[in-house]
Order: structure tokens, then sequence, then C-alpha cells
């Protein structure tokens, strides 16, 4: 089992355990849009492109509504379970593309409860996130108010990104990832308080 199927399969407990109606980190989304989301990513081609693409996210929401609202919880939850079907683009690539995808979104149901515990990380699965982290955050904070680095507890600098003046972000790969991906984060911020307060405030998102 690859380490995306390990998160996957721990995404899909986490989504029986709070059930249907559990709130989220996503705004506005319970843990049955959260699988209505990753449902749709996965099997219709024709809705997918407007998770990333501006111009068809009104046809995206759309099925998404409707996956969400007729699709029986169990079989939502079995297709998430089952991953990407042949057809989908996302098959060939699933143990690299999806690993950050079941991490984030399984930290957004976790972290989204009352009694949430942190996780301390296998070794296989923070490294895959930290090789993900540059790529993903250089796009996700291109757009920041300042030039913000992001650097590991041990003072290595994962990448910088944005204009203007200096915020540095410190935390472990995985934090660093939900923090670039606009998720709460355990991470620590250095530079001027009115320039961090910018980047907390920012977007986050391709």
């Amino acid at each position: 089992m690859s380490v995306a199927q390990r998160e996957r399969a721990a995404l899909v407990a986490a989504l029986r355990d709070v059930g249907p109606d559990a709130p989220t980190l996503c705004e506005g989304w319970t843990a049955r849009d959260l699988a209505a989301h990753l449902m749709v990513r996965e099997y219709r081609v024709d809705a997918a492109p407007g998770i990333l693409i501006p111009l068809f996210a009104g046809h995206t929401a759309k099925v998404q509504d409707a996956v969400a609202g007729q699709t029986q919880w169990d079989a939502l939850v079995d297709k998430v379970a089952a991953g990407p079907p042949l057809y989908s683009p996302l098959k060939l690539v699933d143990s690299v593309a999806n690993v950050a995808e079941m991490f984030i979104h399984h930290e957004d149901i976790r972290r989204a409860q009352p009694d949430w515990e942190p996780r301390v990380l296998d070794a296989e699965l923070a490294g895959k996130l930290r090789r993900t982290l540059g790529m993903m955050a250089r796009l996700t904070l291109a757009k920041m108010p300042a030039r913000v680095t992001l650097k590991t507890p041990d003072g290595k600098t994962v990448l910088t990104a944005g204009h203007g003046p200096a915020v540095t972000v410190t935390g472990a790969a995985e934090e660093l990832l939900l923090f670039a991906t606009g998720r709460p984060a355990h991470v620590d911020f250095a530079g001027d308080p009115s320039d961090v307060q910018a980047v907390k405030a920012a977007p986050k998102g391709l």
C-alpha cells in the first residue's frame, strides 16, 4: 500500500467516524461536502477542472452540490475509499498527486473536531509532504502581501515567495503545508506585526 493509499484509508476512517454532518476546516463544508469534493475530483472528469480553474468553478459547484445532496452517505464514502477509477487522469499518478490531497483533507476533518489531538507522522509520509511543500507553496503563496520565507525548525529554508516586507514562517513541513493552503497550523511568525497579520489574513490558493 502506497503512502497516498494509507492516508486515504485514514481519511476514509475519519469520515466514517465523524459522520456526514460533522464540521470541517473548509469554510461552509460539512464532511459530506468534503467527501463530495473528493468524489467529483476523481470521478467527474467534466467537473474536476473547476476545482482549479475559476472559469469552470460554477459548474463544479453545481455538480458537487448535486453529488452531496443525492448520494447516500455510505456510497459516497465508498467511492472516496475506492480511489480514482481507471478513466481518471489521477489513476496513474495517485501515489504522487494524492499524498498531499489526502493529508490536507484528513486534517480538515480531524482538526475541526473538538477533541482532536496532534498526531505523529511516520517518516515516509512526512518525507513525501516535505517534497510536495516547495512546489505547492510556491503557487499558493505567490500573491502574498509580503516576502514570505518558510523555514523548518532546524533552520532550513524551504522557499521564499511573494513580494514586499519580510515575514518568516517556521514549522514542521506538514504544518507549513497546511499554512500554505489556508488552514490553521502550528507555525511561528517573525516580522513586523502588521505584515504578519496581513500574511495571516491573505487568501492562499492557486
